[in-house]
């Protein structure tokens, strides 16, 4: 009888294990933490075409994550895509005036991200500001239906 005891508890005990494992990778996955987020300044940037970029996708600069995607909306005025994101305060006063912000893809259809290439004017980016040389997501959709036209006309 005890013996029986010990298993249900062991097995118990490894099930948690189990559950709390998955629920770790899948807050790994997914982007979620549960740390409090450090100082961040607010930096925008407008795309013609966002594709499945999502809110809290990274944003890199050589490939380290240096913030998170905020808020993405529609402007009123020049109707394409408005994207805010939260960047790592360190980088305040040390971004370029003309630096890049591209909508980039993590292997062929992995998750969508925001990477950020330096430029070299002397001005910088600071809070509230705008990235004015943006590069739109590729859509895979789109490139398929062009090589489909391409080969049709042949």
């Amino acid at each position: 009888m005890k013996r029986s005891k010990t298993m249900e508890l062991g097995v118990g005990l490894f099930m948690l294990a189990g559950i709390l494992g998955l629920v770790f990778l899948g807050l790994r996955v997914s982007g979620l933490t549960f740390s409090a987020p450090g100082d961040t300044f607010r930096l925008e940037a407008n795309f013609a075409n966002v594709g499945s970029l999502k809110p809290r996708a990274r944003v890199t600069m050589a490939g380290v994550t240096v913030g998170r995607v905020t808020t993405i909306e529609l402007d009123p005025e020049w109707f394409d895509a408005r994207v805010v994101m939260e960047v790592d305060a360190t980088l305040e006063g040390a971004l370029p005036e003309d630096s890049t912000a591209a909508i980039l893809t993590a292997g062929l259809l992995g998750e969508q991200y925001i990477g950020l290439s330096m430029g070299g004017a002397p001005e910088t980016l600071g809070d509230g500001d705008t990235v004015r040389d943006t590069q739109s997501a590729l859509v895979l959709e789109e490139l398929i239906q062009q090589f489909v036209s391409t080969l049709a006309k042949e």
